[in-house]
């Protein structure tokens, strides 16, 4: 599920643009391992990306609580019923909670997201996620194992906003006349 769940917020980020392109959206499916064909078309990608803002209301929950009430609701308004899929004996049994092997492209994601998500919440009983508090980004990420609360996506927006909070203290130190 884990991988699943990085999928998600990979799928999130990449949806997340102004005008996201089919072949950089599949680009992201590859690389986490869906198999060919991947003919997404514009509209697929933006039935995909109203998903993906749904999706980006578990990101933003603080505590596990309010994620439980935001899965929830995807749960009980967009997916299906859970089910076993072999797809017709070409792939290993895995659980699906979209409407059939061949749902679009939108409901797919929003189903295993959400199962992905649930799974994550459900074992840690923390928020499965999280959203970069850097404000110039708009990402999300996958919150998981020990150590330090996370609050930004990557290293590079850690390191943006501790270079950014060190000129400003060292632009008010000399402000101040002090060093």
């Amino acid at each position: 599920m884990l991988a699943t769940a990085r999928r998600t917020a990979a799928l999130v980020n990449a949806l997340a643009g102004d005008r996201p392109d089919p072949a950089g959206v599949a680009a992201v499916l590859r690389a986490h391992g869906e198999a060919e064909p991947l003919d997404l078309t514009g509209d697929d990608v933006t039935a995909m990306r109203a998903a993906a803002d749904l999706l980006r209301e578990v990101f933003a929950a603080e505590h596990a609580d309010a994620a439980a009430v935001v899965l929830n609701r995807l749960l009980r308004e967009h997916t299906g019923p859970l089910r076993l899929t072999s797809h017709g004996g070409t792939t290993p049994w895995h659980p699906h909670l979209d409407h059939d092997d061949n749902a679009p492209w939108d409901e797919w994601l929003l189903a295993s997201s959400c199962m992905a998500l649930t799974v994550l919440l459900w074992d840690d009983q923390l928020p499965p996620g999280g959203s970069c508090a850097s404000p110039g980004c708009r990402n999300v990420f996958i919150t998981r194992g020990s150590g330090p609360e996370r609050r930004y996506c990557s290293r590079r927006c850690a390191t943006r906003e501790r270079v950014a909070a060190h000129r400003r203290s060292r632009a008010a130190r000399s402000a101040d006349g002090s060093r």
